[in-house]
């Protein structure tokens, strides 16, 4: 098949890895997808019209969206238009995660356990909650902030201090029941209906060793899980699934693509934390590299309401480690040379997937976003892996490079 990714990131590496053997476009892409995609570096994920024009020109039989961006603007729904299989949500199927408040909504419409949360249009009336309630507390931007907008504040004094910064992304916020347990990652793609669940995972948030400092997009993954058992996964659909499902049929906007639930588990307590509309990231780099076959066949078979193939997942353990940016999550400096990919590259049981680079003028390879590089291990359990995963990470060396030590402890 002609498929076309839209993204540059790192999920979108591991999204053309998964889908290698068939014809691959990628826009913009970035320099690790150039191996597996022709890529349009001049058009952004977040041109609706140069996409959708790219996909009629060149006549893809399938549209794979990435970032929720795209998603929130509409290019699935362009693409429905001019009947153009597309693996995505529509518009109002994104809503999901670009407004928390709504899916909080939906969570309490469907039936879905979730943490008990108060609504906020108005910033001194957050304060006055914060100041009469107890810590810790869980402060979430209602817009998209590209895995940013959440801050876990322990002390009053440190929501109170955050306040501002998470009320500025669209001066709307929800402040949450602080939920204790383990965090999971749970995956599945769908055509509205169907449900396939993928591989678990986990994802450690904070930028330092032990949890701590403030939260980022992800610094590393483990896939599969050992924090949930595999023989769990038909109650997570029937609990957190196939109810938000159900109710989007009945809204009368089904949700075609990836649906991600981010989960917190206590004993048996699972409760969502919150709903993404597409294939997590950084846990894509550790779950599509499990992926036995070729993905493409999956996706265009939901996109297409056609016969879903055998999936299966490698019995193997992904850990990846993300390098990072000096500066991340905060302030990003940009432009340091990246050296050490091709050594990296060459180790047995290793894949690099390409998150924030690009080619400067000499063309050499260089940091270009927050998350620089995630460097996936192989390994036939979870030490093995991790040991794979930090000896490639170790060779690539950048100026303020920023890693954790602990991604799979």
């Amino acid at each position: 098949m002609k498929i076309l990714v839209v993204g540059g990131g790192g999920r979108e590496h591991a999204l053309c890895y998964s889908m290698r053997g068939n014809e691959l476009l990628c826009a913009p892409g970035n320099p690790g997808i150039e191996s597996l995609a022709r890529c349009y570096p001049d058009i952004s994920a977040e041109s609706i019209d140069s996409l959708v024009a790219l996909a009629v020109d060149e006549k893809v039989d399938l549209v794979v969206v990435g970032p929720e961006v795209p998603l929130s603007l509409g290019l699935a729904d362009q693409l429905i238009a001019r009947k153009i299989p597309v693996f995505g949500p529509t518009r109002e199927a994104a809503f999901i995660e670009a407004s928390k408040a709504f899916a909080k909504e939906l969570m309490l419409e469907s039936g879905v356990p979730t943490a008990s949360y108060k609504e906020f249009t108005s910033e001194i009336e957050a304060r006055v909650h914060i100041e009469n309630t107890q810590s810790p507390y869980v402060l979430k931007a209602d817009g998209l902030a590209a895995g940013k907008g959440v801050v876990v504040a322990m002390t009053k004094e440190e929501a109170l201090s955050s306040l501002p910064q998470v009320f500025s992304v669209n001066g709307k916020l929800i402040i949450e029941e602080f939920l204790k347990g383990v965090e999971v990652s749970f995956i599945i793609a769908t055509d509205g209906e169907r449900v396939v669940p993928l591989s678990t995972a986990h994802d450690y948030k904070r930028i330092f060793d032990n949890n701590d400092g403030p939260n980022t997009g992800g610094m590393g993954t483990v896939s599969p899980t050992p924090r949930i058992d595999i023989s769990r996964t038909n109650e997570l659909v029937t609990l957190v699934i196939s109810p938000i499902l159900k109710s989007f049929r009945e809204r009368g906007t089904p949700f075609c693509g990836f649906l991600y639930a981010g989960l917190m588990i206590d004993g048996e307590s699972v409760k969502v934390v919150e709903y993404n509309c597409r294939m997590g990231d950084p846990e894509a780099q550790s779950i599509l590299p499990r992926f036995e076959g070729d993905a493409a066949k999956l996706f265009y078979a939901l996109a297409t309401k056609g016969e879903l193939p055998e999936v299966k997942f490698s019995k193997q353990v992904c850990v990846s480690v993300v390098l990072a940016a000096p500066g991340y999550p905060g302030e990003v400096k940009k432009g340091g040379v990246i050296e050490g990919i091709e050594f990296a590259s060459s180790l047995k049981n290793i894949a690099i997937f390409h998150a924030g680079t690009k080619k400067n003028a000499e063309g050499q390879i260089v940091v270009n976003g927050g998350r620089v590089l995630n460097i996936t291990g192989f390994g036939e359990n979870l030490e093995g892996a991790r040991q794979n995963a930090y000896r490639a990470a170790d060779m690539i060396q950048f100026a303020g490079r920023q890693i954790r030590r602990d991604i799979g402890k």
